[in-house]
């Protein structure tokens, strides 16, 4: 059949309203919108309907076609007006298919007349939408139709904008409604006995609204078990189980998971198949901080003199660097030891774990045995590891990594840093700093480009400072060894750069660790950015498995895995009675790099690119007086608000101890604290955190009430004469 054009198809929707509105009156079905009118028109609607029951039928079905297909609010009282006139039995035949046919038409209307406009202008925001329904649509329908949330013409709307075909809509809806429309045509058909007011408490009448306020509850918990049902399907559930929680992964998630389900007692199992306390421990935080702190120190020795301190010329011995790295990394190992965890009532195994079902985890321990542990939940936190771009000649040539390059006993003479990101650029200025000739070599046009540019270009300007040749807008495309001497060949502006070194690392980006620990199997699906999928609770595809962590993103920060793992253990472990959706609303991170870069919220360059309103304040570090008084007079804070308003919206900070700093504000974010708060806060003089405060002071002199200071000063004068 021909698809009609649009002007017909609203010429015949105005036709359609127009005899709805005008049997509505003539037939008036208003009367059945409050208690005490359908009371008074009770008995002459029944006489209607005894005289006339075909026709009546046939025009209630039309008006109930009509409202639902136009929109019109009033499903409820049409519904239950079908059970006051027509009985249970009719009223529920009536009611069944006249709501399906008209939600068919609501939802063909939505289709022909604004689905193509609609995806035009917002596809790419649809597009998961549109593949959710594609995939699992006739369940989220099922889901909306037994749990009466959303609004019965809403839903109708809303579905005519998804691919889904017409006919699966119609046959959901007439299935999912059912039960719904069972209980309110019920509960009309006991409206319809009331006499008197005394009989709104008959038994009956009040079983009928218990029954209406336990619906939603009993069909959420159906579509749970229905949920669940098809999720497990090809699963045995143990009877019972020998953990409460199972932990992969000893890294922040992971000890921060087994710490919390060891203290509210629960039976817990730790397994990692490497190293305690994971990357950051062993790769990450800790022995880049501590090599951090021991190129920063040369770099001051050279500037002593500016502080009047001469030969203070020191020497740098790069593999005692190093192995002050790994006594940092040796003195915290205790922190995440297994014989703390194992004190604190964790069971520790290490060796290499393998989901095998939603419910058991096989253990291959490192005398070659393995165990197999059935548990109630679990939880992956298997983090991830530094991403090697495929470069041809790279693996011929040798690389580092940011876990390999601890291994370094000598500093490269000729050192090139693959990457202008916070680990490429915090690595690049500290090998600098200790002696390598370095290059680092980033493709997009700027380094740090997560930040706002003028972030970028402080960065930037301290790293030449410290004679790093950084080369942005350079794509690698190989490594070369001639005549022994290693080189990167990238392009840039279509010509080729040859750059010989010594060493070369890879500092590009992490990869999540999501194979040869049974996902696959198990075939729960990951994220276009090859991160676990999970819900706002961290569930995966099976609701009792979870993911934290550099696993499942969004950020890769050790204080957010260690954030997530709050909200997987108490949702693994107490989830039946309530669940928690983990909070990203305030996620901090820091670049360490000096000066170091720290934000939270919204940076500049993403309100602009998300169309938020936001007024900015800046306040330069170079006007600090501790700062001054440190030789650190560099830097700012930048605070973005709602206009006219000191709600913040996001925090920049560039500058000494800028991490440390960042603290404050939040603080601010998290508890809905203004700028106001925090200028009406002491702050200890002299400090670097009175940044803060005289940002704040920046955005209230901004806003000063120019109109009323002008009338205080009149007062001044005044009192002067």
């Amino acid at each position: 059949m021909a698809r009609l054009s649009k002007p017909l198809l609203w010429a015949g929707a105005a036709a359609v309203a127009g005899l709805a509105v005008w049997a509505w009156q003539h037939f008036g079905l208003g009367a059945l919108l409050t208690l005490d009118t359908l009371k008074a028109s009770r008995d002459a609607l029944q006489g209607q309907v005894q005289a006339q029951p075909l026709a009546t039928a046939a025009i209630f079905f039309a008006i109930y076609v009509a409202a639902a297909a136009l929109s019109i609010p009033g499903a409820v009282i049409l519904t239950l007006a079908a059970g006051a006139l027509f009985g249970l039995g009719w009223g529920l035949l009536l009611v069944s298919f006249a709501s399906s046919l008209g939600a068919l038409l609501a939802f063909l209307a939505a289709r022909y007349l604004l689905r193509d406009t609609i995806q035009a202008r917002f596809g790419k925001a649809l597009a998961p939408i549109n593949e959710g329904v594609q995939k699992d649509g006739t369940f989220y329908l099922l889901t909306l139709r037994l749990v009466p949330v959303f609004p019965f013409w809403l839903i109708n709307l809303l579905m005519g904008l998804t691919p889904m075909r017409a006919g699966r809509f119609y046959a959901v809806s007439q299935l999912g409604m059912l039960a719904g429309t069972a209980v309110y045509v019920n509960a009309g058909t006991q409206l319809a006995a009331i006499q008197s007011l005394g009989g709104i408490l008959s038994p009956g009448l009040l079983g009928s609204f218990v029954l209406l306020g336990l619906f939603p509850l009993l069909a959420k918990a159906g579509v749970g078990w229905l949920a669940s049902r098809k999720v497990y399907a090809k699963w045995t559930r143990p009877r019972r189980f020998d953990r409460n929680l199972v932990v992969i992964g000893a890294g922040a998630g992971g000890l921060v998971s087994s710490y919390i389900a060891a203290a509210v007692k629960a039976k817990v199992t730790l397994i990692e198949g490497h190293k305690m306390g994971g990357d950051c421990l062993n790769y990450g935080c800790v022995p880049s901080k501590a090599l951090i702190r021991s190129a920063k120190m040369a770099r001051q020795m050279t500037k002593a003199h500016e502080l009047g301190v001469t030969n203070a010329a020191g020497r740098v011995d790069f593999a005692a660097v190093m192995q002050r790295v790994h006594r940092v990394i040796a003195d915290i190992e205790p922190h995440d030891s297994v014989e703390r965890y194992t004190h604190l009532g964790v069971e520790v195994l290490q060796g290499h774990a393998r989901i095998t079902s939603p419910w058991a985890v096989e253990v291959t321990l490192a005398d070659g045995t393995t165990q197999t542990l059935t548990t109630k939940a679990i939880v992956i936190a298997t983090g991830a590891s530094p991403f090697v771009p495929p470069i041809p000649g790279l693996k011929e040539a040798g690389f580092l990594t940011s876990d390999t390059v601890w291994g370094l006993t000598e500093c490269p003479r000729r050192l090139v840093v693959l990457g202008g990101g916070p680990i490429g650029s915090e690595l690049a200025q500290s090998f600098a700093r200790l002696g390598s000739t370095v290059t680092q070599v980033e493709m997009a046009p700027r380094i740090m480009v997560r930040e706002d540019p003028e972030v970028s270009e402080l960065v930037l300007a301290s790293l030449r400072a410290d004679g790093v040749q950084v080369l942005t807008g350079h794509q690698a495309v190989r490594v070369e060894v001639v005549n022994g001497e290693k080189r990167l060949v990238a392009t840039h502006a279509g010509a080729e750069v040859v750059i010989p070194f010594d060493e070369l690392l890879c500092a590009v980006g992490r990869s999540p660790r999501v194979t040869g620990y049974g996902l696959e199997e198990l075939g729960i699906p990951l994220t276009p950015r090859k991160t676990i999928e999970t819900n706002a609770y961290l569930q995966t595809h099976y609701p009792n498995i979870y993911a934290v962590g550099d696993v499942a993103g969004p950020f890769q920060f050790t204080h957010t895995a260690a954030h997530q793992a709050w909200y997987a253990a108490v949702n693994a472990l107490f989830g039946r009675f309530r669940r928690f959706k983990a909070d990203y609303r305030v996620i901090p991170w820091a670049t360490f790099t000096d000066p170091e870069v720290a934000r939270v919220g919204l940076s500049e360059t993403e309100a602009q690119a998300q169309g938020v309103a936001y007024e900015v304040t800046r306040y330069g570090i170079d006007d600090l007086d501790r700062a001054i008084a440190d030789g650190t007079a560099h830097g700012f804070v930048k605070v973005l608000t709602v206009p006219s308003k000191d709600r913040i919206l996001g925090v920049t900070i560039v500058g000494e101890h800028a991490g440390d700093l960042l603290a404050e504000y939040v603080l601010a974010m998290k508890h809905g604290l203004g700028l106001n708060k925090i200028l009406g806060t002491i702050h200890t003089y002299p400090t670097l955190a009175e940044a803060n405060k005289y940002a704040a002071g920046e955005w209230k002199r901004a806003h000063a009430p120019q109109k009323l200071l002008q009338w205080v000063a009149r007062y001044h004068a005044w009192e002067r004469a």
